[in-house]
């Protein structure tokens, strides 16, 4: 079980939480964009990091949004029925980016040492635009949902923590 996060002796709120989270992904993206772009400069080696880094990040950012459209949003549309239109949008970008990660799991599974710099160009290009939304997509997540989230006393999250909180290494 892992335990809450604590900031200063305090447990951090849960909207406070969502944007660590948001935080860690950030930086699995960037890693990942590192690791293709030593691909696409010949650096074959870092290959097996590419396809890793692709594989952790895909399966940590699809937990994410599932455990937001199965438990978070689902108790902030209770809460503050107010957001719900917010949610709605939230969860439309989370179907749209499950296809933008299949595609780049298929691409980055077949890039290797004889892929030409067109086809990781391409690969790239997938990456770039899932980075675009991404961003966008945290940044009016954060703007409007992190205060309905602070506000929340769930003891059952702070006991275990949901899905939608969770980072992995």
């Amino acid at each position: 079980m892992e335990t809450p996060s604590r900031t200063n002796g305090r447990l951090t709120a849960f909207g406070n939480q969502l944007v660590q989270v948001h935080q860690w992904l950030r930086k699995e993206l960037a890693r990942l964009h590192d690791d293709l772009g030593s691909v696409a400069a010949g650096r074959a080696e870092r290959l097996r990091d590419l396809r890793a880094h692709c594989l952790t990040f895909c399966s940590a950012l699809t937990r994410h949004h599932t455990g937001e459209d199965a438990g978070a949003f689902l108790v902030l549309a209770e809460k503050f029925p107010e957001l719900r239109p917010v949610l709605e949008e939230l969860a439309h970008d989370h179907d749209i980016v499950t296809g933008i990660l299949e595609r780049l799991e298929r691409l980055v599974a077949d890039v290797g040492p004889e892929s030409t710099q067109d086809e990781i160009l391409y690969v790239q290009r997938e990456l770039d635009g899932l980075t675009a939304i991404m961003e966008s997509h945290f940044f009016y997540e954060e703007k409007r949902i992190v205060e309905a989230l602070n506000s929340l006393d769930m003891p059952e999250w702070r006991e275990t923590k949901p899905s939608f909180l969770l980072k992995s290494h």
